[in-house]
């Protein structure tokens, strides 16, 4: 009982520490669940429609059409503007996805199974037909996309992979691939839908029909009296702050973004080879010249040399090397070149042409692999087999006998020409499918073990190459780089404001350039790209105006940057005070003051002659029609408004009122009107022209879908 009285005279005590120990509590629970979010929103790449995509989701979309695009190109490696480009791509495809399928939903439009089937087994869709990029899955004798042999391939997708075990990544990748593709498919068939949907609520009729025929062929001669406003001089018209606002508002739609951009001002410095540097590069390539010329098998000296192109040691189509060296190959002869340079690349060259061959590039050829517990019982194994085929033996009971398929298959150039890197056994397959015999069985001896090949046909003969390549760039050495960093960056740090930077940049012989409208998809500032590119670009779209980075570097480990953030744009209306806005606004202002003046000067002119003698310049203009705007030569302009007047002023009278022009104001007497020379009347091609030109107008649709959008794009942040 005293322990109770005690806790009783301390309750509101209690209450407090009990109170502030439940506070701590949920502030730590709440403090990780904000941290949480926070970490979840960090992780965001962009937003469509209020959906967010993550980094992970993002970067699965762009694994999956690199992969494709690999697959396509037969090239293993890409290039970062490639890989830009590809990204840009994918981004785009989501975000038009998105918009598209949010819309079909409202009307009820989607895709069944039924539909994508059907679609598969016709086999005639443009995306089956090119840009499917498994070769397996086209028919050999059609060339045509088979969806009969996907099906086969998935209902044996487990079995084959446990048959071949070592085939098993390039098996998941057609998978992969394929699964990838029916997918795209999935979506252009909605996006057609939707397409068709969108053209069938564009309707034309007779009547549109024919206003549109008189619009395209009734031509009028006219004479013409022309003021361009160029006779006034700008400085003669008086602008107010009011006349600007009013012409702005007016204006206004047209100043519209929607996506924020920033102003920069930046310095970027190239650095290149000194004329050392270029010397000791070119002695260096003279010595490996005479090595190269020399060398039985010119792999050891390429790979010593580091040349950006590695020796396949197989015959190639030229296409598998670059242009300048491809061009060189074609007149050629067996032997060794000269050092040459590639100024488009910036590059010294020196080719080994060890054979030139007139070969197959497609194969069409089966296989049996023959392994063993040793290397000696594999070779002893594949010499029976060898014997057995050669006396008769049937290759797919034999390959049955040993649990493979022994199945045709195709191998093409695509497969190999491209790759970075070629080995021994690689080599023997690749030469003695290109050079075998058709049905004469080849028992090939690999490190691992043998390789039963037979031969059975070969198509697209073409001339290849056997060749070795040895490309360097004419680079900057370490201290022509170590001098260029030093000078760089002691102009950096003496530049700590836009004054600075400017004056500082003269007195060290650098640029400042503009960089303006930079947007966040942005993949360079300038002509600047390369990994580096990316710190400086976060920086921009994290900086305040008037801030001034650090130094990066960026390009090919070649550019020094420093950037200076002029001006922010957010998203919405440009003001009136941005330079650009203020400018075209002044310029409209302009044209409609010298517009007044001209047509106060020409008020009760009522003929070309009378307007001749307020100072006009008279010519005679032909073939004007309603449905192309007319050209002015004494004013060089275009003017739509003069072929509206025109089309509604009758034969031998004179234009009602002035005709305010882009360049100039106009008056006119119409001469003659009359139907184009041989122009006949179809009123169900008419009909169609109409409905084509509606649907050009309608293309824009997607902008408007695309400002309802409220799209986020935060790529920069993480690629």
């Amino acid at each position: 009982m005293a322990a109770l009285g005690k806790i009783r005279s301390r309750g509101v005590t209690l209450i407090i520490i009990i109170g502030l120990g439940l506070f701590a509590f949920i502030a730590e629970e709440a403090f990780r669940s904000c941290n949480g979010i926070k970490g979840e929103a960090n992780q965001q790449v962009g937003e469509v429609l209020g959906k967010k995509i993550s980094v992970q989701d993002y970067q699965k979309l762009v694994d999956d059409v690199t992969n494709a695009q690999k697959a396509l190109s037969g090239t293993d490696n890409l290039s970062e503007d490639q890989l830009n480009q590809l990204r840009d791509g994918v981004w785009q495809q989501y975000v038009t996805y998105a918009m598209v399928e949010n819309d079909a939903k409202k009307v009820g439009l989607t895709v069944t199974d039924d539909e994508v089937n059907n679609v598969l087994k016709d086999g005639t869709n443009p995306l089956l037909q090119r840009d499917i990029p498994i070769p397996q899955f086209y028919n050999q004798q059609t060339g045509r996309f088979d969806y009969s042999i996907v099906q086969q391939f998935l209902a044996d997708y487990d079995k084959t992979i446990k048959a071949n075990p070592q085939m098993a990544d390039q098996i998941q990748q057609s998978r992969d691939l394929w699964l990838y593709c029916e997918q795209q498919l999935r979506h252009d068939l909605l996006q057609q839908k939707y397409s068709l949907l969108v053209q069938a609520s564009v309707l034309s009729n007779k009547a549109e029909a024919k206003l549109a025929f008189k619009d395209e062929n009734e031509e009028a001669t006219i004479q013409l009296a022309s003021f361009a406003y160029s006779d006034i001089k700008d400085n003669s018209i008086k602008i107010t702050d009011e006349d600007l606002k009013a012409k702005y508002e007016e204006l206004k739609p047209a100043f519209k973004q929607l996506f924020e951009t920033r102003d920069l001002k930046y310095v970027a410095y190239q650095i290149k080879a000194s004329a050392a540097d270029r010397n000791a590069l070119v002695k260096e390539m003279n010595d490996y010249q005479k090595q190269l010329s020399t060398a039985t098998d010119p792999e050891q000296v390429i790979g010593k040399s580091q040349s950006q192109i590695a020796y396949l040691g197989v015959p190639v189509s030229k296409d598998a090397f670059p242009q300048d060296i491809a061009n060189k190959l074609d007149s050629m002869a067996v032997g060794t070149s000269g050092v040459f340079e590639t100024k488009s690349d910036n590059t010294l060259n020196i080719i080994k042409l060890v054979a030139k061959q007139e070969l197959p590039d497609s194969v069409q050829y089966r296989q049996i692999q023959v392994g063993a517990n040793t290397v000696d019982e594999a070779r002893a194994k594949a010499d029976s087999i060898t014997k057995a085929l050669e006396g008769g033996a049937k290759f797919e009971d034999i390959a049955k006998k040993y649990g493979q398929e022994g199945k045709e298959t195709w191998f093409t150039g695509q497969m190999y020409e491209h790759s970075t890197s070629m080995n021994g056994d690689s080599r023997k397959l690749i030469n003695a499918l290109l050079t075998g015999e058709v049905n004469k069985v080849q028992n090939l001896a690999f490190d691992e073990g043998n390789v039963i090949v037979q031969v059975l046909d070969k198509k697209g003969m073409k001339e290849k190459y056997t060749a070795g390549v040895i490309k360097k760039i004419i680079d900057f050495s370490k201290d022509t780089r170590s001098a260029a960093y030093n000078k760089f960056s002691e102009f950096v740090t003496k530049s700590t404001t836009l004054d600075a930077l400017q004056k500082n940049a003269r007195k060290y012989g650098y640029t400042v350039l503009d960089q303006n409208d930079l947007q966040t998809s942005a993949h360079k500032i300038g002509n600047v790209g390369g990994s580096g590119i990316k710190d400086a670009l976060k920086w921009v779209w994290k900086a305040k105006e008037g801030e001034i980075s650090p130094l990066y570097e960026a390009g090919d480990n070649d550019y020094m940057l420093v950037i200076y953030l002029n001006k922010i744009h957010p998203q919405g209306y440009r003001s009136l005070d941005d330079p650009q806005v203020k400018e075209i606004v002044k310029r409209e202002v302009l044209k409609d003051k010298k517009a007044e003046q001209i047509i106060a000067k020409l008020k009760g002119v009522n003929s070309v002659q009378a307007a001749q003698a307020k100072g006009g310049k008279v010519s005679t203009v032909d073939k004007i029609t309603f449905a192309s705007p007319a050209y002015v030569q004494t004013t060089g302009s275009v003017e739509p408004a003069l072929s509206g007047a025109v089309a509604r002023t009758a034969k031998g009278k004179f234009v009602s009122a002035p005709v305010k022009g882009n360049a100039g104001v106009y008056v006119f007497q119409v001469i003659n009107k009359a139907m184009r020379a041989g122009a006949k009347y179809n009123e169900q091609q008419e009909m169609q022209s109409c409905a084509m030109q509606s649907m050009q107008v309608l293309q824009g649709f997607m902008n408007d879908l695309t400002q309802q959008a409220g799209i986020v794009d935060n790529r920069y942040l993480f690629f």
